[in-house]
């Protein structure tokens, strides 16, 4: 790493920008009582003892006035779910609070709902900082939720993950072979290990129904689109490695889960009232394993690893028809895998 010869504003920014942050909205009210609420990432820690906090502000902005000559701010740390709420604050011309329900505080400060943290401050210092003034607070009051946070980092939003502490590993089994390059941290073994260990909890609830695995993909898939042909069962559900036989669609109706139907000499299939109370009590399960892991993980990384999984399910994927298309799916728009 080398230093800039010439000091560029926008590398500058860029190199700042590296430093992930979370995000905030700072509110206040003006001179008229109207509501003022920007977005903000120069939030931060100064002191516990006496509790001060800060964050900046740039001198151009249309708000600076108000904070300038109020005593009163308040900081929410914004939630996951929050996003769209940053947005908003950190565009002008608009009502931002339009709709929006508000909380009482101490003061008569704007207060948001659903953040994952909130600190009611009082103007202690102000400096200049260059292009920006700089706020420091004292904080009269705080609360805080298990929501996770809303990160930003390069110029976009990120999501907030817990690290293993380094030398844990998932078992304590010693390596019969250290001199193999396959290793507990293959991004493969996780993913399949992973999947075999949540779809453990669902086996004792198939086999009460008298299904396997591959017999609960296809009740998915048809609990999502019905009145399709064998091969377009195959074409949703090839991610799984496995092809759904005829016999099995054969044997999932003899249960009473499935209907055939012919139409324009095609054999289509359409799940019946019982096989969608067993569709939905799979799913039922499904998520309450959902809300077991959500426990163990916490909701910021449980999110956090379904924004993973999804970006890796996008980087693999073979082009695979998607089985929640608003419309029908039409077998001359397939593509073979």
């Amino acid at each position: 790493m080398t230093a800039q010869a010439s000091f560029n504003p926008k590398a500058f920014r860029d190199a700042l920008s590296t430093f992930t942050t979370g995000v905030t909205i700072i509110t206040t009210r003006a001179a008229d009582g109207s509501p003022i609420g920007i977005t903000a990432n120069s939030f931060n820690s100064v002191s516990l003892n006496p509790p001060l906090v800060l964050w900046s502000l740039a001198k151009s902005a249309y708000s600076l006035d108000a904070f300038s000559n109020t005593k009163h701010w308040n900081v929410h740390v914004l939630s996951v779910e929050q996003e769209a709420l940053s947005g908003r604050f950190a565009s002008r011309g608009e009502d931002k609070f339009s709709g929006i329900e508000l909380d009482r505080g101490i003061n008569d400060i704007p207060l948001l709902h659903n953040c994952t943290a909130r600190f009611q401050c009082r103007t202690a210092f102000m400096y200049e900082g260059g292009d920006h003034v700089i706020f420091v607070g004292e904080v009269l009051g705080f609360d805080k939720s298990h929501l996770p946070p809303l990160a930003f980092q390069s110029g976009q939003y990120a999501l907030t993950a817990r690290k293993p502490r380094e030398g844990v590993r998932l078992s304590q089994i010693e390596q019969v072979a250290p001199e193999c390059s396959y290793t507990e941290d293959l991004l493969g073994y996780l993913a399949g290990r992973a999947h075999y260990q949540l779809v453990a909890f669902l086996r004792t609830l198939l086999q009460n129904h008298k299904l396997d695995e591959h017999a609960f993909f296809v009740l998915s898939v048809l609990s999502i689109q019905d009145n399709l042909t064998l091969e377009q069962i195959n074409h949703f559900v090839a991610y799984t490695g496995r092809e759904v036989t005829l016999s099995m669609l054969l044997f999932l109706q003899k249960q009473g889960y499935i209907v055939a139907d012919e139409q324009s000499g095609q054999q289509r299939f359409v799940l019946t009232g019982e096989g969608r109370e067993v569709s939905l009590e799979h799913v039922a399960l499904a998520k309450a394993v959902e809300e077991e892991v959500t426990e163990k993980l916490g909701s910021g990384d449980t999110q956090a690893l379904k924004f993973l999984l999804k970006r890796l399910i996008q980087a693999t994927d073979p082009g695979l028809p998607d089985l929640w298309a608003t419309e029908g799916p039409a077998m001359n728009d397939y593509q073979q895998v």
